[in-house]
């Protein structure tokens, strides 16, 4: 991290305005080039996702080597995953966006897991009743993002143990007390279920491995902040004769406040557009969201705003602009002085409420097979 209080990015904080260059070179990830996109834009069947092509990922590990894999006829799978301590916000979804993307384009399977193990560890105000009730509706909310049920499999932490605990056991004993110390930057006082929780996270990306006996490729889209987690996964990974999972990074979405990110943590709960939040407070939160707009109407008409500062020209560019056309224009539009943001926040509006409404039918859809996917043991015949 920086000497200086510029920015703080971990796993459970983001504070400040972030340099993603400059974290990227700190973190010691690999620039997402023209290249490898030109590569998955290929392997995609001539179009990449929105998050791609717009640049919300921007980084990676070892990206280029699991395409090698693919392309020489070893597929992969898709492993992301959500801490349930309170609903799900829009930002949330990127990564599980990009995971159905994947699974679409390039028929893959993919892997879930629910730590609601991990929140109640960490999260003193949780109660376990708590943390398996937001378990199965985070898990919901996912599944409606239009998963193959033939195709995914999850892990829900308190209920997957008997399938997750005979591998976590190997790799726990990879993993040195002194690795996650350092890592998380956890205290004496912290309590042994969060120290073993990267035990925990790492089984799903070796788990297919296991099962099949043979190197299967993994990959984990993720936000940028959540890559300490996985640097350990990386590093035992070979020992125990698996592959390491390769990850591709997303920026974080800002918050609505302006807050360097959408987040459940913030300063208010206007900081983040919650799925269960009713249409009244949706609209009450956008049009008071935080814009690059000027002082006055005037002098927005004059000098146009400045978009790459909104916290709502940043919904349009994750979300809610259906083509990158569309992006350009609103884009344009704002930076000309030719729409306020007022006109704006109107026209967003709209596309989220429509969001909402066809995200809580896919919702109820996705129960009636949400259960039947949990991995309740561990594969036949795979060694302990």
């Amino acid at each position: 991290m920086p000497d200086t209080e510029e920015f703080v990015v971990t796993p459970y904080e983001v504070r400040g305005r972030v340099d993603y260059d400059r974290l990227r070179e700190m973190f010691g990830t690999q620039e997402l080039t023209g290249e490898l996109l030109a590569r998955l834009r290929r392997l995609a069947g001539g179009e990449l996702h929105p998050l791609l092509e717009r640049g919300i990922y921007y980084s990676h590990r070892d990206l280029g080597a699991l395409l090698d894999a693919y392309e020489g006829g070893r597929p992969f799978f898709v492993y992301s995953g959500r801490g349930p301590s309170g609903p799900l916000h829009t930002s949330h979804l990127a990564q599980f966006d990009l995971c159905r993307w994947f699974q679409e384009r390039l028929g893959v399977s993919m892997y879930i897991q629910i730590t609601d193990d991990e929140k109640y560890w960490s999260r003193a105000g949780l109660s376990r009743e708590e943390t398996v009730r937001w378990g199965y509706e985070n898990l919901y909310d996912i599944l409606a993002l239009g998963f193959d049920p033939k195709k995914t499999r999850v892990f829900f932490d308190s209920r997957s143990i008997a399938a997750l605990y005979p591998l976590a056991i190997r790799v726990a004993r990879k993993i040195p007390y002194s690795s996650v110390k350092a890592v998380f930057g956890l205290e004496p006082s912290a309590n042994i279920g969060w120290i073993f929780y990267t035990a925990l996270q790492s089984v799903p990306a070796f788990w297919p491995s296991w099962a099949e006996g043979k190197p299967v490729p993994c990959l984990i889209p993720c936000g940028i902040d959540q890559d300490p987690h996985f640097r350990l996964s990386r590093d035992i990974a070979e020992g125990l004769g698996f592959p390491k999972p390769a990850l591709l990074h997303s920026r974080m979405v800002p918050g609505l406040l302006g807050e360097a990110a959408m987040s459940t943590t913030g300063s208010s709960a206007d900081n983040a557009l919650f799925l269960d939040d009713p249409p009244a407070v949706v609209e009450r939160k956008i049009r008071n969201a935080f814009t690059g707009g000027r002082a006055t109407v005037e002098e927005q008409r004059r000098r146009g705003a400045v978009p790459e500062v909104c916290s709502v020209w940043a919904l349009w560019r994750t979300r809610f602009a259906e083509s990158d056309e569309r992006l350009r224009q609103v884009t344009d539009d704002c930076r000309t002085g030719h729409m306020l943001c007022g006109e704006c926040k109107g026209m967003l509006l709209e596309r989220v409420h429509r969001f909402y409404r066809e995200h809580e039918a896919a919702r109820e859809q996705a129960k009636a097979w949400a259960e039947g996917a949990i991995v309740t043991g561990p594969p036949a015949g795979a060694g302990v």
